[in-house]
C-alpha cells in the first residue's frame, strides 16, 4: 500500500468517524480504501492455524486458492450453465460412495451440501419420511417421531427443533462418555426414526460402535420386528478411518446404515463450505424429497437445504482426491495421528492433566481430550489455562462435558492439516510457559464458563 493510499484511509476514517457501522455509507469509496479498511479489521481475527479448537481446513495448497478464485462465480445448482462442475461433483459422490463401500449402483445417491450439518439434516429428513411412508403402509398415524443418538453436536438439536422430532439422546454417566448398543435400544419405539451414532464425537473425538449398535438393532428386530435404521454422522471421522483404520467397519459395510454424512472442509481437506450426504440405495432417498427445477435453464433434481450454492468448495474437493489419492491422503491423515500421540504424550508428562482420548486412530479422531486431574490442586482452573494461552495466540476450549457429565471441564484439541509436529512443538513450549506463569502468578479469581466465552471488540453488543 503506497504512503498516498494509508493517507487517504486516514482522511475516510476522519471525513467518517471511522469504518461505516450502522448505515450503508452514502458515497463510493476507492476500491484500495475500502480493501484496506477491511484487511485491518480483520487483523484483530486470531491466526487461524493456531485456532486449535476448529475441525475444519484452516491451509490449502497455492493450487487451491487459484481454483477458488477460479471458480468464484459457479453456482453449482446450475447444472445447465455449469455441466462440468456437476460432473466433478458426481465423480466426488461416486469415489466416496466407493470410500464407504456403498453397494455399486450405476449411479450413487448422494449430495453435495453446504457442510455436515446440512448433510446430516438431510439424512434425518430422509429417515423420518421413509418412517412416515412405513406408518401410513400400516395404517398407523405418523405421529411423535424420535430419533436415538448420544450426546451430539448442535446440528442434531436444530434437526429435532427446526423439524418437529424428538430427540431421545443417551447422556453421558459416570466414565461412560458415548451411547452404548444397550442405551441405544432401550430407547428404540415404533416411532423411532433412525439411530443417529456419532463417528467421531464432538466433546472427546471418540468413536461410537457403530457395528455394536447394528448388531443390537438386528438383535431388537428378531425380538420385536421393528426395523429402525442407522444414520451415521460421521463429520470427521468418515474421511479419516478409510485411510488409518480400514478395519472398522461403520460404513454401508453394514445393512443397517441407509445414511451417512461427512465434512468435506473438516478432515476431508476441502475448503470451507463442502458436505457430503449419501444413502445406501436411491430407495433410502424418497422421492418426495427431490424437487425439479427448470428454470435455470435444464431439468434438474436438487435435494438441499439452501438453492444457490457455491461450487468451488467442491470444486477444491476433487482436486484433493485427485492431488493426493488414497496414499496421501492416509499419509496425510497418519502424520496427524502421530502429532497428535506426541501431544497426548507430553501433556501426560506434565503429572496435571488426565488424557481422556489420546487419538488412537481405532477409537477416534485425530484429537486429544483431558482434564485436570482430581488430586491435583493447582490453584487455576482449565479456563484460566485457555486464557493464558490465548495471550500466545493459541486457540485451544475448554467446556464443560453435556449432562448429565457437566461437572467436568475438558480440554480438546484438534490435530488437522496444517497442525504439523513444529507447530505442536511450539504449543507444548507455550504451555509449559502458561503453566509456570500460573503457578507463579495464580489467579486470585478463577475464570468462569461464561467469561471465558466468546470476545467481542465492540463493547456496546452482546454475543451469545
Amino acid at each position: 500500500m503506497t504512503g498516498s493510499s494509508d493517507r487517504g484511509l486516514d482522511d475516510l476514517y476522519a471525513a467518517g468517524g471511522g469504518a461505516p457501522r450502522e448505515r450503508l455509507p452514502e458515497g463510493e469509496r476507492d476500491p484500495r480504501l475500502a480493501y484496506s479498511l477491511v484487511h485491518d479489521e480483520l487483523m484483530l481475527d486470531g491466526v487461524s492455524r493456531m485456532n486449535l479448537a476448529t475441525f475444519c481446513t484452516t491451509w490449502a495448497e497455492p493450487e487451491v486458492h487459484r481454483l477458488l478464485d477460479e471458480a468464484l462465480d459457479r453456482n453449482i445448482v446450475d447444472k445447465d450453465e455449469y455441466p462440468q462442475t456437476a460432473e466433478l461433483e458426481r465423480r466426488c459422490v461416486r469415489m466416496i460412495a466407493d470410500l464407504w463401500h456403498a453397494p455399486v449402483p450405476r449411479e450413487p445417491t448422494g449430495t453435495s451440501t453446504t457442510g455436515s450439518s446440512e448433510a446430516a439434516m438431510l439424512g434425518g429428513l430422509a429417515a423420518k419420511w421413509r418412517w412416515r411412508k412405513r406408518m401410513e403402509a400400516d395404517g398407523r398415524p405418523a405421529v411423535d417421531p424420535n430419533f436415538v443418538c448420544g450426546p451430539v453436536q448442535v446440528c442434531w438439536e436444530k434437526f429435532g427443533r427446526y423439524f418437529d422430532v424428538e430427540k431421545r439422546e443417551v447422556p453421558m454417566e459416570g466414565d461412560r462418555l458415548l451411547m452404548t448398543a444397550e442405551e441405544a435400544v432401550a430407547r428404540c419405539n415404533e416411532n423411532t426414526i433412525a439411530v443417529v451414532v456419532t463417528f467421531g464425537q464432538t466433546f472427546t473425538g471418540l468413536y461410537e460402535d457403530v457395528a455394536d449398535v447394528a448388531r443390537a438393532l438386528d438383535e431388537l428386530q428378531e425380538r420385536t420386528g421393528l426395523d429402525v435404521p442407522i444414520h451415521v454422522d460421521a463429520a470427521s471421522g468418515g474421511f479419516l478411518a478409510p485411510f488409518v483404520a480400514p478395519e472398522l467397519e461403520w460404513d454401508f459395510r453394514l445393512p443397517r446404515v441407509r445414511s451417512i454424512n461427512a465434512s468435506g472442509h473438516k478432515m476431508g481437506l476441502a475448503p470451507l463450505g463442502c458436505g457430503w450426504a449419501l444413502w445406501r440405495e436411491s430407495s433410502d432417498l424418497p422421492e418426495e424429497l427431490v424437487f425439479n427445477v427448470n428454470y435455470l435453464g435444464g431439468d434438474y433434481p436438487t435435494f438441499n437445504l439452501n438453492f444457490s450454492r457455491p461450487g468451488a468448495p467442491v470444486i477444491a474437493q476433487y482436486y484433493a482426491f485427485v492431488r493426493l489419492g488414497r496414499v496421501g491422503y492416509r499419509r496425510v491423515q497418519q502424520a496427524c495421528y502421530q502429532t497428535a500421540t506426541y501431544l497426548a504424550r507430553e501433556l501426560e508428562a506434565t503429572g496435571l492433566f488426565e488424557v481422556l482420548f489420546d487419538g488412537d486412530p481405532s477409537r477416534g479422531i485425530c484429537a486429544v481430550c483431558w482434564r485436570l486431574r482430581d488430586a491435583v490442586d493447582v490453584g487455576f482452573n482449565l479456563f484460566d489455562l485457555a486464557d493464558r494461552l490465548r495471550t500466545q495466540g493459541w486457540l485451544v476450549p475448554s467446556y464443560a462435558l453435556p449432562p448429565n457429565r457437566d461437572d467436568r471441564v475438558v480440554q480438546r484439541i484438534i490435530v488437522r492439516h496444517g497442525v504439523s509436529r513444529d507447530l505442536a512443538e511450539l504449543f507444548v513450549a507455550d504451555l509449559h510457559r502458561a503453566l509456570e506463569r500460573l503457578a507463579s502468578h495464580p489467579p486470585s479469581r478463577s475464570l468462569g464458563l461464561k467469561e471465558a466465552g466468546g470476545f467481542n471488540h465492540d463493547a456496546t453488543s452482546v454475543t451469545g
